[in-house]
């Protein structure tokens, strides 16, 4: 004859998040420090001497001439 037994339940609440282990070093994106989103510093302002070494940025025309070499 078999026989089951009921064990009891490891959670202390409702919230399934109780269950979850503490984050583990590279154990997805939510654990990493450098992808946590509430710690992000303020924007990068490149220096002026940075800027200034930057080519100027190609007009529509040259990207779709660009674009079109490109697809053939």
């Amino acid at each position: 004859e078999q026989r089951f037994n009921i064990l009891p339940h490891p959670a202390k609440s409702n919230n399934p998040g109780d269950l979850a282990d503490p984050p583990q070093p590279g154990a997805g994106l939510n654990s990493k420090p450098e992808f946590q989103a509430y710690h992000a510093r303020d924007p990068h302002v490149p220096s002026q001497e940075i800027l200034n070494n930057l080519e100027a940025p190609m007009s529509r025309e040259d990207l779709k001439k660009r674009a079109e070499e490109l697809n053939r």
